[in-house]
């Protein structure tokens, strides 16, 4: 493994304030990356019921308070306002493969810079913002707030995660469940969600979760993996560790090399097949790519 960051440093979060400010969630500027993306309607932002007041000729009959009308005997219509913000709700994950990485920086690094350009984003453009942060032994949910201070007190959960202990694939998956149940509780239709993660370990209630969020809301998948993942080293014998276990890769068999090349092919395929099929846009992403201009390409640039 090479001396890839492994840590998340609060000050290196709130530089990104700046680039940021480049980035737009204009929705006809968002386009996809990748050619698994399927490029949905913008569902945009909704309406906010604000009053009832009496029935004047020319209202929709459809917009009859008709509790209020009861009550008082007399017709009343519900007022609608437009919300001018769109709420962003960024799903963040820190289980133990986020944090690995052979080159660049850690996937669980990548991610986190990546979500810290989203929710300075959302700032400039006057958006809420919140999300839940997890790891297989604890979560973060932050309600959408408005504001530089709802930002910071995201980043500094980013910066002291959930804490991190050894592999344990079923509470990793029952983590995951647990943080798309709550995402799916809390994103109100028509917002802007974000799902960052290498998506392992996603059982069926966790997709079907997923899948909902897809059909109410704009859903980002934004893949994260090593290059390592999707391609063996050169010929040759490996160490590795993940902190508790240590063992031995050969990379010598061709056929060996083949099936490991065809494998991470196959998974990224499902991913895409999956995401256009809930209209879900799908971004791939490596430790080495520079999240700014990941998030350029799938969101564009504002005029600055």
């Amino acid at each position: 493994m090479t001396g890839a960051p492994s840590r998340v440093a609060l000050s290196e979060l709130v530089r990104l304030s700046g680039p940021a400010a480049t980035l737009s969630l204009t929705p006809r500027t968002i386009r996809a990356r990748q050619s698994g993306s399927y490029l949905a309607p913008v569902k945009g932002r909704g309406m906010e019921f604000d009053e009832s007041r009496p029935y004047q000729p020319g209202d929709d009959v459809r917009d009859l308070d008709w509790r209020v009308t009861a009550r008082t005997g007399r017709a009343h219509t519900k007022i609608y306002r437009e919300e001018r913000e769109r709420p962003m709700h960024l799903w963040v994950d820190y289980r133990a493969p986020m944090w690995f990485a052979t080159r660049g920086v850690y996937k669980a690094v990548f991610a986190a810079h990546t979500a810290a350009l989203l929710a300075w984003c959302a700032v400039h453009h006057g958006d809420r913002v919140g999300g839940v942060i997890f790891s297989a032994h604890g979560h973060h949910e932050l309600k959408p707030a408005r504001g530089k201070a709802a930002v910071l007190r995201l980043l500094r959960h980013l910066v002291e995660p959930p804490a991190a202990q050894g592999p344990d694939p079923q509470r990793a998956r029952t983590a995951a469940q647990h943080a798309t149940a709550r995402l799916r509780r809390v994103a109100r239709p028509g917002s802007l969600v974000f799902l960052i993660s290498d998506f392992r370990d996603l059982d069926p209630a966790s997709l079907a979760h997923i899948r909902h969020l897809a059909h109410h809301n704009e859903l980002f998948a934004i893949l994260v993996h090593d290059p390592l993942e999707a391609e063996l080293p050169p010929p040759g014998q490996y160490r590795f560790t993940d902190g508790h276990r240590e063992f031995t890769l050969d990379t010598r068999d061709p056929a060996t090399r083949r099936c490991y090349r065809r494998h991470h092919q196959e998974r990224l395929q499902r991913l895409q097949a999956y995401a256009r099929a809930h209209r879900i846009r799908f971004l791939n992403a490596t430790t080495t790519d520079h999240p700014l201009e990941l998030l350029r390409t799938a969101l564009g640039m504002r005029a600055v």
